[in-house]
């Protein structure tokens, strides 16, 4: 199956994203709570860093896309 390069590289970001993001979030946790990490706890936090994550990605793509895409009209000119 092939997947197109601007999937994929969203893919893999998304995913830096949300282990970046889980690991953030269990810092925070910690620090602030002092509660005990469990299975329970990494699931909240997992599925909390998700959106953020989808949402970060988008946005950067979308800017990268532009500022692309201008660079290329630019060059066509």
């Amino acid at each position: 199956m092939l997947i197109s390069k601007k999937v994929e590289v969203f893919l893999e970001f998304l995913i830096f994203g949300v282990i970046m993001g889980v690991v953030e979030d269990l810092i925070a946790v910690t620090l602030s709570t002092g509660a005990q990490i469990t299975w329970h706890v990494i699931g909240v936090i997992t599925l909390v860093a998700i959106p953020f994550a989808a949402i970060g990605e988008l946005i950067v793509d979308r800017i990268e896309l532009t500022e692309i895409n201008n660079r290329k009209n630019k060059k066509v000119k």
